[in-house]
């Protein structure tokens, strides 16, 4: 069974199958990977230049990794400002957190103009607090935005943000316009349907195996080649085991969701009626939203880590953590926390140093380009990832191109052992911080110093 977003999408959608590669191909750009960055990536290149041979391969099937099973919450890079201004400057600042934004829509209108029924609704998001100690963690932000002139966020009373979100346990929040939810496994289905109809070539259940650096790379496979003058690595997580030299750039960590079975009277009694998405202000962050047909999904961020930044199999399995999502469920949802359970699943994020994606050119070569670490933030971003990706294979001289975001790598995590037991100790003092704030106790001095090294490689950041 595949995880619930993607085994609902399967389920309703009529499509042709896209086989395995069979033999040797030739093709003028090679998309290594079958989700949202490879696709949005084929996409735009066929956009460009509709006559373009585009091949693209998949390891299993389109959407079988983070983009099938992801929280659905499109968000912008607004509550990520203070880093792009601090990596960036000011300038790029701005125009990332605008581009941010412009790709929300975006995602609405192709769904809209090619008739991918992907659940988009644009409800915007709440940013809140849900202990004391939360309150006021967005202001700073906020404040920051405000002075560029890109600020889309506005305080709402707390009795307004409590309907809103559909809980009491929400001390104040903030609300911007500029998101939206998705369903993720038709989203990404449906760009493979319009893949397929723009002329893009998709071979699923074909792995790389090997690649061969040179004007004309080649891309190998169990059964077969694709030689391409340009290929684009779209791996994201599993780009850190197929290429060692990014191996401590990405930490692999898993997010884990939970979903009910369809409650739409009790939803509408708690208010919940939009497809708003809800973030609290942790680090490692809970989000939620209702379904169109009636479900609410809840996620938590940082909890299973993968040693040298393996696949684990728990990974492809019902989530571990399903007390605790309970339990949050209940925490928020009194009225939800007996109602039946209709999945739970997990999946690896390639969390960053910074929080933020990158992208380069593998080993100086000028016709291999990649791009990944989304850090459990890709539904928007990845439609900036397919701009800055087309832009580079197709040698464009613009914004994406000449961005500091495709410069590689922004900093490396330690090598393991250090790297992996330092985040269960991270992990686990942010862990009793919290809980010890949420019970309106003041947290140990030693944790809140500990948590502070997540805050600086960019986990503090909503979304």
């Amino acid at each position: 069974m595949r995880p619930f977003w993607l085994q609902q999408a399967l389920d309703q959608e009529v499509a042709p199958t896209c086989p395995p590669l069979a033999g040797d191909i030739d093709c003028q750009v090679c998309v290594v990977g079958g989700g949202y960055t490879g696709l949005w990536t084929a996409l735009m290149l066929k956009e460009h230049n509709p006559a373009l041979d585009v091949v693209l391969i998949e390891a299993d099937i389109c959407g079988a990794g983070a983009s099938g099973r992801n929280g659905g919450c499109a968000l912008s890079w607004s509550a990520k400002y203070f880093t792009l201004e601090r990596l960036f400057g000011v300038d790029e600042a701005v125009r990332l957190v605008k581009a941010s934004e412009q790709s929300i829509y975006a995602i609405g209108d192709f769904c809209q103009a090619h008739g991918i029924n992907a659940d988009y609704r644009l409800d915007g998001t709440l940013y809140t607090a849900t202990n004391r100690a939360q309150v006021g963690a967005t202001d700073g932000v906020i404040a920051a935005l405000e002075r560029q002139g890109i600020n889309s966020f506005r305080r709402l009373p707390v009795e307004q943000v409590q309907r809103l979100a559909g809980s009491a346990k929400h001390l104040e929040g903030w609300f911007s316009p500029a998101a939206a939810t998705v369903q993720p496994g038709k989203l990404v289905r449906g760009l493979r349907r319009v893949a397929l109809q723009k002329g893009v070539r998709i071979y699923e259940g074909t792995a790389m195996t090997g690649l061969q650096e040179g004007p004309q790379a080649v891309v190998e496979t169990a059964s077969g080649s694709v030689r391409a003058g340009r290929v684009v690595l779209a791996l994201n997580a599993w780009m850190a085991r197929a290429f060692p030299q990014f191996e401590r750039s990405v930490a692999i960590v898993s997010s884990d969701m939970i979903i009910t079975e369809p409650q739409p009277e009790l939803l509408q009694q708690i208010g919940l009626t939009s497809g708003i998405s809800v973030l609290d202000s942790r680090i490692f962050v809970h989000y939620y939203h209702n379904t169109s047909d009636g479900r609410l999904m809840l996620g938590k961020g940082g909890n299973t880590f993968a040693y040298g930044g393996r696949m684990l199999p728990v990974f492809d399995q019902p989530s571990p953590y399903e007390p605790l999502l309970r339990r949050s469920l209940g925490e928020f949802f009194p009225a939800l926390a007996q109602v039946p359970i209709a999945a739970t699943w997990n999946g690896p994020s390639d969390r960053s140093v910074t929080g933020l994606p990158f992208f380069g050119r593998l080993n100086g070569q000028g016709n291999v380009f990649y791009g990944f670490g989304y850090s459990g933030s890709g539904v928007g971003p990845c439609h900036m990832g397919g701009q800055i990706l087309s832009s580079l294979a197709l040698g464009l001289d613009n914004p994406w191109t000449r961005s500091p975001l495709v410069n590689g790598p922004l900093g490396y995590f330690p090598p393991e052992p250090i790297r992996y037991l330092g985040s269960l100790m991270v992990r686990n003092a942010i862990r009793r911080k919290e809980q010890a704030e949420d019970n309106g106790h003041r947290p140990r001095h030693l944790d809140v110093r500990l948590a502070r090294f997540a805050a600086a490689a960019g986990k503090a950041d909503k979304g």
